[in-house]
């Protein structure tokens, strides 16, 4: 079977201080996170004071390549097919995003992937990722 991915409406982020940065970093094509200064620990979700020390932390950009932990296709909430996935990333960390630009029944635990930006109401990018 297949399931081609399909580019699907995107409500608009929340912005706030404290995550603008991460929102205007991501209009650019990058993917960032904070980390910490002290214990040098990336963390996501981002955060200002680091959840493993509580030292102060820094925006840094990730290098966007990573490979999916789980995933499921999800078919029946809605009309667009979509897969939802943890993708464990190069620095450490595991974001929960959706996986992108492929044959959804191809998609495996331990494929590598690639970070990609998707246009959001509003102009924002989102940040999700698609087979490397």
């Amino acid at each position: 079977m297949t399931t081609p991915s399909t580019d699907r409406p995107l409500a608009a982020p929340q912005v706030d201080a404290a995550t603008e940065h991460f929102w205007a970093s991501a209009k650019q094509g990058l993917l960032v996170t904070r980390v910490c200064t002290a214990c040098g620990k990336p963390h996501w979700y981002p955060r200002a004071l680091c959840p493993f020390c509580l030292g102060e932390t820094e925006w840094r950009a990730l290098s966007g390549r990573g490979t999916i932990y789980s995933v499921s296709v999800t078919r029946r909430a809605g009309p667009i097919p979509y897969a939802i996935a943890y993708v464990a990333l190069e620095e450490g960390i595991t974001m929960l995003t959706n996986i992108v630009d492929c044959d959804l029944d191809s998609l495996r635990i331990g494929q590598p992937v690639e970070a990609v930006f998707k246009p959001a109401d509003g102009g924002a990018m989102v940040p999700m990722f698609r087979p490397a």
